[in-house]
């Protein structure tokens, strides 16, 4: 039986960005992202436009981080990325992570070179979830081709006991955005001058 799956806006996970007391992470393993709202952006980007199209609703994002973290509450992401990097990759890691670290969010890449293993301890490339407070997680749902479904809310121990693993393992191998970033120059050119000072 399939998974009931909470659609885009659904109240049910967006007031946990805002109700959460100490910390909100996310794991993302995809390459690339469809359905997110983000298609505008990424045509831009990748026909070359210099800078972020306006965006409303990336702007509310980066607020909630900046509540958040001006409230002494965690915002924590990790990212398994396979390299050669898709475009999607190359957008998010610039266009959208830049905005989101300078909000205060704390983004981590763990790479993966083109012919190596998938790096232990981490689950395998489809298992996306959001974990807030080490006890509360929402699975998000992908067809192979990145096109996103839909938020399953899973509320058993076992789950929670593998997303807080996961979670800790992707934290521990995890590079910090500016590091990947000051390591990859074709990808720093796309961000504006000063994005990658601390």
């Amino acid at each position: 039986m399939s998974p009931e799956l909470l659609p885009a806006g659904s109240p049910v996970l967006l007031e946990r960005f805002w109700a959460f007391r100490e910390s909100v992470y996310r794991l993302e393993t995809m390459q690339t992202y469809r359905n997110s709202g983000e298609d505008e952006a990424l045509a831009a980007f990748v026909a070359g436009a210099t800078s972020h199209p306006a965006d409303p609703t990336a702007d509310e994002w980066a607020d909630m981080i900046r509540g958040n973290v001006r409230a002494g509450r965690l915002v924590q992401r990790v990212h398994v990325v396979c390299e050669p990097l898709t475009d999607y990759l190359r957008f998010e890691l610039t266009w959208s992570y830049g905005r989101n670290v300078r909000a205060g969010e704390d983004v981590r890449i763990i790479p993966v070179a083109e012919g190596a293993s998938w790096p232990a301890g981490i689950p395998p490339i489809g298992t996306d979830y959001w974990l807030f407070d080490s006890l509360d997680l929402f699975h998000q749902h992908y067809r192979t081709d990145g096109w996103w479904l839909g938020t399953e809310h899973v509320i058993d121990e076992q789950g929670l006991a593998n997303a807080r693993t996961w979670r800790n393992a992707a934290l521990e191998l995890g590079i910090p955005w500016r590091e990947y970033l000051n390591r990859h120059p074709d990808l720093a050119r796309y961000l504006p001058p000063g994005a990658l000072e601390p």
